[in-house]
């Protein structure tokens, strides 16, 4: 698998997570895929309990792809995750494995309330 056609999986992976279409979200993985949360501090191993997971998750969620970046086996995405109308900033990293995702962390941030400080400084972001 090229880089094109990692690209083209991570963005069907990506649409079919904002459309709740889980068996097509979930064709990226491995078997032995391994996916975690560092700040829950959870570990779930296998592409059937990664999609379980993600299925039992009762909140409405909606995801907005900012980029992809990437080449070779490591791919990243920034992404806006938004649960029941609230944004989190989410950073996906992929790593992938004879043409599957073995390995993925996900890093979420919430919004802050930026200091007035550097108010000066600064632009809005949108």
């Amino acid at each position: 698998m090229d880089d094109r056609e990692k690209l083209s999986a991570l963005r069907r992976h990506w649409d079919a997570s904002d459309a709740g279409e889980f068996e097509t979200e979930h064709e990226i993985y491995r078997e032995d895929a391994v996916l975690d949360y560092p700040q829950s501090g959870e570990r779930i191993r296998g592409r059937r309990n990664i999609q379980e997971s993600r299925f039992l998750q009762p909140n409405k969620k909606r995801f907005a792809v900012r980029r992809i970046l990437g080449g070779g086996d490591l791919w990243v995405t920034e992404f806006v995750l938004t649960y029941d109308g609230i944004p989190s900033y989410s950073v996906s990293i992929m790593e992938f494995r004879n043409g599957r995702v073995a390995h993925e962390t996900q890093y979420f941030g919430d919004r802050f309330t930026p200091s007035s400080s550097r108010t000066h400084l600064v632009e809005a972001l949108t």
